[in-house]
């Protein structure tokens, strides 16, 4: 049973936002073919609530040669009318950037540097004065071992993990937790909401190797993965733990970054106290959120320079440093010292890798940063300037160091010399702030990634940038991160404690990456095991020894960072949690197609001249909110289409292929379903007059095809029975689980029986509802007869009909339950934004129905 409550017409529907709408369908058995790279048409007429559905779709190829290139694909035993329209779409759209010329590249990495590098390459403002307060300088071999270690931690982490594996598992150019998870979801059904079409893996155009014992190892994981809800689970809670300390990193990275840089006042004048730094550093903060929603684009082009310029100091004072005091720091590039630091140092070495691990911060901001820019620009960059840049400032503090051991507590502005020591300080102030930006940038594209997959509540997104696409600011999320790390700051006074809770943000997010980047690798790329075994062991081994140092120093004050990553976690997990059951609801709920039936093309009330826009979230079947709209309303619609918002696992879907249609019942009730598709980087900013323009216009396409079709069929133009020969499935291949996969062309046998039948359904059902012309001159008089009904029911009007579905846990629900859906669930809902489109829609042309499920 259903509660249903009613809600006037008006309210805040002139502002509404994006929402995932999805499939009820199960996914089925899904088959590995070879995809033949050659011209062929599909013709599917298939309906599955058994009504004339006619659709058409080719896919051309842009070899014209003779020659057939073949890939394994992943098919489906069944197609309906929407997947093989979605076979319109094309796959993964290149960045306009890969394909731009030097000079634009060249810019793009100087932009890279202001958006991207901040990060890491204000590390050594603090690694070591943190490593040396956790075990303090005995003599000149401890200063060489601490630098070792910095050393190998730079390669090992953000050289060879990050920047020659992580930055390729992107996803179509989207990087950080939720494009790795994005990208599983695309390969294996794992995702918890079951909101998938068949179509989705059609349009992510992936592709996978011929059959070998990596097919073999890869369709195991799959298997294993789709057939788990106990692993479905964890890797979500994995991912949500993941994105929890990404924006925990977000707070923790100002406040480090700005008090290190910050703190260089009491090292220049000597009355400076660390109150009055923690004012200053207030100050700075706020001013950097405030200029935040300029956009990326925007102050990356103008704080590029001011951070190459920081860089080139880095270089330049550790040359100098090595010249003037010791230059057999280089003996440091032997691992052997790291081994001797451990031998004398032992407790003390092992808790001064919590500091160690701060020169790699930022190392995750490079892949999370990854839809600003692209992989060759952020390689480039860090490959020929950061790492080099970096290497040098951290060699020139341990030549300054082996000679002032006392100037530890402060290594990088006490190795400044005299004279620079102004100018020194107001640039790396101004990098501290730049790079404050990086994780807040990568917070964005995170949050921006999880709304899209149904694991955050709906938040307003600007883009600031008309030329990237993946440019965004959240200006609630970034008003928010200011507060939290203002409280931080203001509780936490010395950069020894928020060092602490950066090292463990940033551990957190690393070994998400590993973990899932090793599941792309077994799934995805087929990578030979014993890569994947190297890269998986070794990066792990050092993340869970790093992490295990920093997490020994919890109760120091790094609690906090703790308190609201766990905080973000269940805000996510709830919402994820309340989603996938309101999901769930109004797929049982949906209307039966007798019902429709038996009301008649009336609907069983009065039809109204005018199109409603019925807005839900099921891409099959009719939403159980319309039964409501007929009992509540005195009349109803001539024309009503039921739209549902869907993104699609590509990154932009041109507007002439925006809509799916399908009808719903015969043509008499003027019922339609309607998908409107967008990609994950389109900007939904569309007036509602030319939304409406669009749909309209794409639904007579839809109706002249389908009116094309029937015509052919009259004249005996669908035997498809000639091509069979052609079509026979030669090869097979047995997966690991016994079930026989074909390799022979794209289109099942399962495809052809089933195309066989449909005419004789289709006729079959013309004459039970008495819908199906049966000559050629009849469709073309009844095409003209619905093209002139639905233009003079758009010179009526067009009317949004809004239905807000909520659900409240039953009385005889746990405890838990209650806490969770009735209180923390309903009030995200209350608090985010609308889930339909950003549309101008005034008041007039809305109406809004309420219905509370009871689960």
């Amino acid at each position: 049973m259903f509660h249903v409550e009613e809600e006037s017409s008006g309210g805040d529907g002139s502002e509404i936002d994006e929402e995932i709408a999805g499939d009820d369908s199960t996914t089925s058995l899904s088959r590995w073919v070879f995809d033949e790279k050659d011209d062929y048409e599909v013709n599917e007429d298939y309906d599955d609530d058994g009504y004339d559905d006619h659709n058409h779709a080719e896919m051309d190829s842009d070899d014209e040669d003779d020659n057939v290139e073949q890939r394994l694909i992943r098919t489906s035993p069944a197609v309906d009318s929407f997947d093989v329209d979605a076979l319109e779409i094309p796959g993964t759209q290149k960045n306009e950037i890969e394909e731009s010329g030097i000079g634009k590249k060249l810019i793009l990495a100087l932009q890279t540097l202001g958006v991207v590098f901040g990060d890491i390459g204000t590390s050594p403002l603090y690694t070591f004065s943190v490593m040396f307060r956790r075990s303090p300088i005995n003599d000149k071999d401890d200063i060489i071992g601490a630098l070792s270690l910095v050393i190998y931690t730079l390669i090992l982490i953000p050289l060879v993990k990050y920047v020659h594996f992580v930055l390729w598992a992107n996803d179509d150019g989207e990087g950080g937790t939720f494009a790795l998870y994005s990208l599983i979801c695309r390969h294996a059904n794992v995702s918890l909401i079951p909101n998938q079409l068949p179509s989705d893996a059609r349009i992510s155009g992936f592709g996978l190797k011929v059959p070998s014992s990596e097919l073999e190892r890869s369709l195991i994981i799959k298997e294993r993965l789709e057939a788990s809800m106990a692993l479905k689970k964890l890797l979500l809670i994995l991912v949500l733990a993941g994105t929890a300390m990404v924006i925990a990193d977000a707070v923790v990275t100002p406040a480090m970054s700005v008090m290190s840089a910050i703190g260089g006042l009491k090292v220049g004048v000597g009355a400076i106290e660390q109150d009055q730094v923690v004012v200053i550093s207030v100050s700075f903060l706020v001013i950097l959120f405030s200029v935040q929603k300029y956009g990326t684009s925007k102050l990356g082009l103008v704080l590029g320079p001011a951070l190459l310029l920081w860089f080139f100091c880095l270089a330049g004072i550790g040359i100098y440093n090595l010249i003037k005091y010791d230059s057999s720091v280089f003996k440091a590039f032997n691992p052997a010292y790291i081994y001797f630091f451990f031998k004398r140092n032992s407790v003390n070495a092992w808790y001064a890798l919590g500091g160690c691990v701060l020169c790699a911060t930022g190392s995750e901001a490079m892949f999370a940063d990854l839809s600003y820019f692209t992989v060759h620009s952020v390689q480039l960059t860090f490959i020929l300037l950061v790492l080099p840049c970096l290497l040098l400032g951290y060699l020139g503090q341990a030549a300054y160091l082996s000679e002032n051991f006392s100037d530890a507590g402060d290594a990088f502005f006490s190795s400044v010399p005299s004279s620079l020591f102004w100018p020194v300080f107001l640039i790396s102030n101004i990098a501290a702030l730049i790079a404050s930006r990086a994780m807040t940038t990568a917070t964005f594209t995170c949050i921006k990634q999880s709304i899209a997959l149904g694991c955050f509540p709906r938040l307003k997104i600007i883009h600031t940038s008309k030329k990237f696409i993946g440019q965004i600011y959240i200006p609630v999320l970034n008003w928010f991160l200011l507060v939290v790390c203002l409280t931080v700051v203001c509780s936490t006074s010395n950069i020894f404690a928020i060092g602490n809770a950066y090292g463990i943000a940033e551990l957190g997010i690393m070994m998400t990456t590993t973990i899932l980047v090793t599941l792309i690798m077994l799934l995805i790329w087929q990578t030979n095991i014993i890569v994947v075994s190297l890269f998986a062991f070794v990066s792990l081994a050092v993340e869970l020894i790093f992490f295990s140092s920093v997490c020994s120093s919890v109760a120091d004050g790094s609690w906090i960072i703790l308190v609201f990553a766990t905080i973000m976690f269940l805000i996510m997990f709830v919402w994820n949690y309340g989603s996938k059951l309101k999901y769930e609801t109004e797929v049982q709920k949906k209307l039966p197609m007798d019902l429709l039936r038996e009301l008649g093309s009336n609907l069983g009330t009065i039809r109204a001249p005018g199109i409603g826009l019925l807005y839900n979230e099921l891409a099959k079947g009719v939403p159980a909110i319309f039964g409501h709209f007929l009992t509540t309303l005195p009349a109803i619609h001539s024309m009503v289409i039921f739209v549902c918002i869907k993104y699609v696992p590509v990154p932009s879907v041109p507007q002439t292929e925006r809509f799916l249609f399908r009808r719903v019942c015969p043509r008499s009730y003027h019922l339609f379903r309607c998908v409107a598709r967008y990609g994950y980087k389109d900007v939904r900013k569309e007036n509602h007059q030319a939304f409406e323009q669009i749909l309209i216009e794409s639904l007579e396409k839809f109706i002249r095809k389908e009116a094309q079709e029937r015509a052919l069929e009259s004249d005996g133009d669908h035997n498809d029975t000639d091509s069979e020969d052609d079509m026979t499935l030669s090869r097979v291949l047995i997966a690991p689980n016994g079930s026989v996969y074909s390799l022979g062309v794209p289109l099942l046998a399962e495809h052809m029986e089933l195309s066989n039948k449909r005419p004789v359904e289709r006729r079959r059902a013309s004459i039970d509802f008495g819908a199906g012309p049966s000559t050629a001159l009849d469709v073309e008089q009844s095409l003209e007869k619905e093209l002139s009904f639905i233009h003079k029911a758009k010179e009526s009007g067009v009317v949004y009909l809004l239905g807000h579905g909520d659900i409240r846990a039953t009385k005889d629900s746990w405890f838990l339950k209650k806490l969770v859906i009735n209180y923390m669930y309903a009030f995200l809902r209350k608090n985010c934004r609308r889930g339909i489109t950003n549309l101008s829609v005034p008041h007039s042309h809305l109406m809004q129905v309420g219905m509370t499920y009871m689960v």
